[in-house]
């Protein structure tokens, strides 16, 4: 054997695993991902579906031209699981670095840079397909999650020579900000018509997730749309504790939330646009956390 082909045999790849108990929308195969137009590939996403042999193990079932009589007590439906597997193309000298790399990783912060490489692929398939139902996903949400290494050929596949499967207690728990929200009891008001869902805030949970995946154009476009809706919606609220301060506070704002949209309109943001936006989105979520829970006392 020549020393190129050592030297091929030699080499080893970063893997990030993530299985998901849904199919995450684009079809199963492998997807080329570029920093930029003109690069190399930096990473390769491997996608699977499985659980199909359980589904093909099931009778199968006619094709039926009408509605039928439902059991009392239906089985489960068997489900399909996603399989997605990120490998970083940036190659690794050797089984022996390899493991000594999987030792020292700081496997979380893999993981969370993983994902959001993986939320990108989700966001370019919404917008691809035309389909506003393909969702991006979180860690908690992930059945398991695994970091390992591999030769070409196997990480081509979605597997590994090594990997470290992170603790389901590793994946981040919900913001603190929603969790002091009591979601449980904001659930029961909004189902028994005590309490009203505001557009406003189904704006800024829009806004807060093109903020998290560094999407700034989008952000600043839907700010500004959120700060709108949450002026004229929170208004009579104004009296109760801290609110009238807060839409103060937001009418402050507002001008530099609309010349921030603008530019987003024209071309990319600057630092500070970015700080901008961040800045105005916590102060609008903190507007709507104080209407909650001033609703709540």
């Amino acid at each position: 054997m020549n020393e190129t082909a050592v030297a091929f045999e030699s080499r080893r790849f970063r893997v990030v695993q993530f299985e998901f108990p849904w199919a995450l929308g684009p079809e199963p195969g492998r997807y080329t991902i570029r920093e930029h137009l003109g690069e190399a590939p930096a990473h390769v996403l491997v996608l699977r579906l499985l659980g199909a042999s359980e589904r093909r193990l099931l009778p199968r079932r006619r094709a039926r031209t009408r509605d039928v009589d439902a059991p009392p007590d239906p089985p489960p439906e068997p489900v399909v699981t996603s399989r997605a597997t990120l490998v970083d193309t940036a190659v690794l000298d050797g089984y022996e670095a390899a493991s000594s790399w999987l030792s020292y990783a700081n496997l979380d912060a893999l993981a969370d840079d993983a994902l959001a490489l993986l939320n990108r692929v989700l966001y370019a398939h919404r917008v691809a397909s035309a389909d506003p139902n393909v969702r991006e996903v979180a860690r908690e949400q992930a059945l398991v999650v695994r970091v390992g290494f591999g030769d070409g050929e196997r990480v081509a596949e979605g597997r590994w020579d090594r990997a470290r499967e992170l603790p389901r207690a590793a994946a981040r728990s919900l913001r603190p900000r929603a969790a002091a929200l009591r979601p449980q009891e904001r659930l029961a008001a909004l189902l028994a018509g005590r309490d009203a869902a505001l557009a406003c805030e189904e704006l800024t949970l829009r806004v807060r997730l093109d903020v998290d995946a560094g999407r700034w154009r989008e952000a600043a476009l839907g700010l500004r749309a959120a700060f709108d809706a949450a002026l004229a919606e929170l208004e009579p609220w104004r009296d109760a504790a801290g609110i009238a301060a807060r839409l103060e506070e937001l009418r402050a704002r507002h001008r530099d939330v609309s010349a921030v949209a603008e530019a987003a309109l024209q071309a990319g943001l600057d630092d500070a646009q970015i700080e901008a936006i961040v800045s105005a989105l916590g102060r609008v979520e903190a507007a709507l956390r104080a209407r909650v829970v001033g609703e709540s006392l």
